[in-house]
């Protein structure tokens, strides 16, 4: 699928208004939550910058609690290039891999020292929007991790359609688990929402919607406060998915059986799906289900497949 999304120009949103470049911050002045919604912790995911941009545009403002805004990658979104758009996913590692205390102390990467410079803002904020793309077309997925508190917003947010509860990756934390997000005695809601294939116009669609949803589920604003247009009507009743197996590439020998775009469903375990240093990647249970495939990013120690099966709550 060609990248047909158009790069925004953020000129004026990395300003910020706050002394920290590409991070805008807004009081009410009233109790209520502290939400923080990130885009471009990749920077080639552009329907977030995209969302983001609207809502500076559009003056959306809390009317209770605290409202962080957060352009997160930017070197990396100053290389993109749409014929190369892979190459711009980062400068010198992940950066959302680098959402741990020992990796944001050593600043040894552009990006570690991006997320520490990022992190006295993640600390403060109780309620998290972390918005992506992804590598190869796909329905939009909702990434809850593992906290049921969690799992319960996605549902009463009642879009994407498809809701993936999983515990990350082995290769690094991301935002979304970092801090007050992974504790499981806190009340912090996080979710990490991929709005489809990075070039698809309509992931910004998507980003749209999350974003006002997530406004809304927090109390941060009211129904008239939403720009027109942006809630999208749910796409049928949701499913929730539960990662049991996360496939990682033991070396650059993957490749898989079928150009699979994720959701695929196999009714028998033991059906193959690829081979890794030429053995066969195999379904382990029946009605498994293939969340997120791609070798796009392949290298030894990543994820290049999530088997997951219907959530049992």
């Amino acid at each position: 699928m060609s990248f047909q999304l158009a790069y925004p120009d953020i000129t004026e949103e990395r300003r910020g208004n706050t002394g920290t470049p590409g991070v805008w911050h807004f009081d009410a002045g009233v109790a209520g939550p502290a939400v923080m919604i990130s885009a471009l912790m990749h920077g080639n995911e552009l329907c977030g910058a995209w969302a983001l941009k609207a809502l500076l545009a559009a003056g959306v403002r809390p009317r209770r609690g605290s409202l962080t805004l957060v352009f997160a990658n930017l070197a990396a979104f100053d290389r993109f290039d749409p014929t190369r758009h892979d190459a711009s996913r980062f400068v010198e590692e992940d950066m959302n891999r680098v959402w741990s205390t020992d990796r944001l102390a050593d600043g040894s990467t552009l990006e570690r020292a991006r997320g520490a410079e990022l992190q006295p803002w993640v600390a403060r904020a109780d309620w998290l929007l972390d918005l992506h793309s992804m590598h190869e077309p796909g329905v939009p997925l909702c990434l809850t991790g593992m906290l049921p508190r969690n799992i319960e917003l996605a549902r009463r947010m009642a879009t994407p359609r498809h809701v993936i509860v999983d515990a990350g990756h082995r290769d690094g934390t991301r935002l979304r688990d970092y801090g007050q997000f992974g504790d499981a005695q806190g009340d912090a809601r996080a979710l990490l929402i991929e709005c489809g294939f990075h070039g698809d116009p309509a992931s910004v669609d998507v980003a749209h919607d999350q974003v006002a949803r997530f406004l809304l589920a927090a109390g941060s604003v009211d129904p008239a406060d939403v720009p027109a247009g942006w809630i999208q009507a749910p796409l049928g009743e949701q499913r929730v998915l539960q990662v049991t197996d996360a496939i990682v590439a033991p070396s650059m020998q993957v490749r898989f059986a079928e150009p699979w775009q994720g959701m695929e469903t196999f009714a028998s375990a033991g059906s193959v799906i690829g081979w890794a240093d030429e053995q066969p990647i195999l379904t382990p249970y029946d009605d498994c289900t293939l969340v997120m495939p791609s070798l796009r990013q392949l290298k030894p120690g990543v994820t290049v497949v999530r088997l997951a099966r219907d959530y049992p709550g």
